[in-house]
């Protein structure tokens, strides 16, 4: 044990960087880190293709509705079905059920519900509905695109249930703490190449086909054409991702048979006879932590404040890219090269986190994220607003208004997702590390399970309410600009408030420290202990 512990010992300067696994730990590492990369990788295309088939045959402005009236409840009924099933089966088996789930509807959906929206889907009624409740517009929207809005639901959820839930609920379980520090970091890594790679694929997917002589490209295609190729290639993008769910379950089987076969990890392969332990903590207990402490509630403006920042520029922005790329296939290529960038940019960036924190610190490293968010979310406004003035400028360049809003839009996902999974993850699970273990487990239930959707179902819900007074997003758009600017203003001081703390309980905090006699400065004890490693990016 004490040489596993000493993980680092063998290891070079750059391996430690780049593969800090001994050889005796592959058998365990590489099947989790496989089944990583595919969760990741699946996700990375469904978050492209679901943005493609509701913005382009509903408009962006649907979005929030979405995540307001469908997303929210869905996720809180999955989490009650997911605890009912855990307290009923094993662990192993819970994992194939809720895989199988999920596969069995992106099948359903794909090869039954979209070939037939045209039967499915209510049009007359939807249209006569519009009629008589023309304020009530986007709910009947909802109602008449129903299969496409519960694909969008299911694509977002597979992030939330298999990868937050499942799977890093699994991977804590088999996980030791020794290793931890090591695995999580190369799996950080891991799952920004697999977003990347995703992009790729989308891309060389919905391109492959624009030599051959039925593409939309050689040819005068009607859109009955045109919906045929998209449909053909949505059903190979939904055909990988199932392949790549029979592969992850594959993986689980084989770890389970072959690597979990220790006593210890008995209770994952066990049915469970139980139900819920004495003691667990309540949702209420969980809010009940974050209400008494200052220091959580800081964490909690932090991760409230990213997700809604995030999701009011990124419905702005998207609603620009519909104009620009109102094709299916067209949307879906730009949304791809988004994501290769936003891959390639995450992983270079979680090469240097460590160099950064040890540095700098955590505070300095914590405000990348809202500085980022700043800067480039008034670059984007500023020039959604004065485009028209711009015109002439922007016409001599030889490109339009809508062009050059469409890529600075694009350069603020990437870079502000990017910082996101390299900087703002990591630098938010360190914040727990000074915190008891009571602290950890209740504060981070709430922060985690709630905080996060707070933060998104609380911009939903603003952006529904402009929609249903302004009708459109354009004329939302300037309130939406100083809501934002409030925010984030407001996530930086709490960033500031959070770092002075943060230094101080790793200051006080026995084990925090360096086991030798002279112990460093408060704060450059933090760096010490941040730059030893990172938490993943979930």
């Amino acid at each position: 044990m004490s040489q596993a512990k000493d993980s680092d010992a063998n290891f070079s300067y750059f391996r430690s960087f780049l593969w800090p696994i001994h050889r005796f730990e592959l058998k365990k590492f590489v099947p989790m880190q496989l089944m990583l990369v595919l969760i990741c990788f699946n996700y990375s295309i469904l978050r492209s293709l679901k943005d493609a088939v509701v913005i382009t045959s509903s408009g962006s402005e649907l979005i929030p509705f979405i995540k307001m009236l469908v997303l929210l409840p869905m996720a809180i009924l999955l989490t009650v079905v997911f605890a009912r099933l855990s307290d009923r089966y094993s662990q192993e088996r819970v994992f194939y059920i809720m895989v199988s789930f999920f596969i069995s509807f992106f099948a359903l959906f794909t090869y039954v519900l979209y070939p037939l929206q045209d039967y499915i889907h209510p049009t007359e009624s939807a249209a006569r509905l519009k009629l008589l409740f023309p304020s009530f517009k986007w709910f009947i929207v909802l109602y008449e695109n129903w299969s496409f809005v519960l694909f969008y639901t299911m694509s977002e959820l597979w992030s939330t249930m298999i990868l937050n839930v499942i799977f890093w609920g699994f991977a804590n379980e088999v996980t030791r703490i020794y290793e931890a520090r090591r695995f999580y970091s190369v799996f950080s890594i891991s799952s920004n190449i697999a977003a990347a790679l995703a992009g790729l694929f989308v891309i060389i997917v919905i391109s492959m086909q624009s030599g051959q002589s039925f593409s939309i490209e050689s040819i005068e295609a009607t859109d009955a054409v045109s919906e045929a190729i998209w449909q053909q290639k949505f059903g190979w993008l939904i055909g990988l991702i199932i392949f790549c769910s029979f592969i992850i379950m594959g993986l689980f089987r084989w770890m389970n048979k072959n690597v979990l076969t220790d006593a210890s990890f008995d209770d994952l392969h066990k049915t469970k006879k139980v139900t819920r332990a004495k003691g667990k903590q309540s949702l209420r207990e969980s809010f009940q932590y974050l209400k008494n402490s200052k220091y959580l509630v800081f964490i909690a403006i932090l991760v409230i404040s990213y997700n809604f920042s995030i999701h009011m520029v990124e419905l702005v922005w998207k609603d620009q890219v519909k104009e620009l790329y109102p094709a299916k296939s067209d949307f879906l290529r730009f949304m791809g090269y988004l994501t290769l960038s936003m891959g390639v940019v995450s992983t270079l960036t979680s090469f240097f986190m460590s160099r950064i924190l040890s540095r700098f610190g955590w505070t300095f490293t914590a405000m990348i994220t809202p500085i980022t968010m700043l800067m480039t979310s008034v670059s984007f406004f500023t020039f959604f607003f004065f485009r028209d003035s711009l015109t002439p400028i922007v016409g001599a360049w030889g490109t339009t208004p809508l062009a050059i809003a469409v890529y600075i839009g694009f350069f603020h996902n990437c870079f502000c997702k990017a910082a996101k999974y390299s900087v703002f993850d990591a630098t938010i699970n360190m914040a727990f590390i000074p915190l008891d273990h009571e602290s950890k487990l209740k504060g981070k239930a709430a922060i985690d399970g709630v905080g996060s959707r707070l933060g998104k179902s609380g911009g939903s819900l603003i952006h529904a309410g402009l929609l249903t007074i302004l009708h459109n997003l354009s004329n939302s758009s300037p309130i939406v600009a100083v809501l934002l600017l409030v925010v984030i203003v407001g996530w930086i001081v709490a960033t500031k408030a959070l770092g002075g703390k943060f230094y101080e309980l790793v200051g006080q905090s026995a084990d925090m420290g360096s086991p030798q006699e002279n112990q460093p400065q408060p704060q450059e004890q933090a760096k010490i202990t941040i730059a030893e490693g990172t938490a993943p990016a979930v």
